[in-house]
């Protein structure tokens, strides 16, 4: 008998079926042949867990306003010895003092006659560990007050760019993270319900939508931003540019959102869902939505490094995080006031080099999980 044509299978999914694997296995396998994809999730969680402990990795708390140290404006890389000036080898590197002998032109030397030797898990500034934990223990210093260890050197005001760094990424990282999860949770929310309902429920939020997305964002948020007092601390500063940021974008999200729920409907297993009683609620959250979930977890590792780019922007600007507190755009800001010294303070320009990783990381991530999940994939 002449049937139909048989169809074979997509070679990953013949695969899986034969070994048994089941679609999250498929997922690792086809993930774990992406190098991008790799490398960009083992950059964001390495600096996420910087982020994390970052309180307790970074050798000096910046944040404190006496930590203001004028003796040592943009100091350079601290070098680290293993040989004394006897020439006698040490087990344990250590450090000499960094004398500023030309205050114009930048210029320190060291000062051999003191040392400090670099020691593991010293006691050295207080702070709260997650906001929560009281906690003076670092996971590397220095013995002694006299000198001081800058591993990417000082910053205008003589703090440790390496503190600040690892301060500023704590900021900047979650604003990706908060901001895209209030994207995400509107866009669903909104679009699901426009895209299952229809009619004038879908006529009404889309006009909604399509107002938001005419709105050009940089005006809205420098009128947002001139509405509200100056006298606000730098945690009010960073919800309220999480704010904005996230009911900003989630307009965009919304509509390509609404756009599958449609195209799903009137799917079979939406109509047995409906004829067994299932109502709107359970239809939306439990039928419609999860099946968007491949566009949302791709779309939003895409989308996080524009919202990392819109704080450093608003910082760069100074209507973002402020002094005492700090971010990466902020630090950038501190190298256009100092563009003159870029020649030989190299290192203001590091934030701008984790801010290039980080939006890399997040690119590479994206891609590498879009073709981990795309069905038609034949890699």
């Amino acid at each position: 008998m002449n049937g139909p044509p048989i169809i074979p299978p997509p070679p990953d999914e013949a695969a899986a079926v034969h070994t048994g694997l089941s679609p999250w296995g498929l997922f690792r396998r086809r993930l774990r042949r992406s190098r991008a994809g790799l490398a960009g999730m083992i950059i964001l969680g390495l600096f996420y867990l910087i982020a994390l402990f970052g309180s307790f990795i970074a050798p000096y708390n910046v944040s404190v306003p006496d930590r203001v140290n004028r003796r040592y404006p943009l100091a350079p890389p601290t070098p680290i010895h293993f040989r004394d000036a006897d020439g006698n080898f040490h087990w344990r590197p250590f450090v000499h003092r960094m004398r500023l002998v030309d205050r114009d032109r930048g210029i320190y030397e060291e000062d051999p006659s003191v040392t400090a030797r670099i020691v593991l898990f010293p006691r050295g500034d207080p702070y709260r560990l997650w906001g929560l934990i009281p906690m003076d223990r670092h996971l590397f210093g220095i013995e002694g007050t006299e000198a001081r260890l800058y591993l990417l050197g000082a910053d205008p005001l003589g703090r440790d760019m390496l503190s600040r760094l690892i301060e500023g990424g704590q900021v900047s990282l979650t604003i990706g993270l908060f901001g895209i999860g209030i994207t995400l949770v509107l866009g669903l929310l909104v679009g699901g319900i426009a895209g299952h309902f229809g009619g004038w429920v879908d006529v009404l939020l889309m006009r909604l939508v399509e107002l938001l997305l005419s709105i050009p964002a940089l005006y809205l948020i420098l009128a947002l931003r001139a509405a509200l007092p100056d006298d606000m601390t730098s945690v009010q500063r960073y919800f309220i540019i999480v704010g904005i940021l996230g009911l900003i974008g989630w307009a965009g999200a919304a509509r390509v959102i609404r756009g599958m729920v449609l195209s799903l409907r009137e799917r079979e297993f939406i109509l047995a869902s409906r004829a067994l009683g299932a109502g709107h609620w359970r239809l939306i959250t439990r039928h419609l939505l999860p099946n968007t979930f491949t566009y949302v977890i791709v779309a939003a590792t895409l989308a996080v490094p524009g919202y990392i780019l819109g704080e450093v922007g608003l910082s760069y600007l100074g209507f973002g995080i402020d002094e005492p507190s700090t971010s990466w755009g902020l630090m950038l800001k501190a190298a256009q006031d100092n563009s003159t010294r870029l020649a030989t303070a190299w290192w203001l320009l590091l934030p701008g080099v984790a801010i290039f990783f980080t939006v890399m990381a997040f690119n590479f991530l994206g891609d590498g999980l879009r073709d981990a999940l795309d069905p038609k994939a034949k890699r």
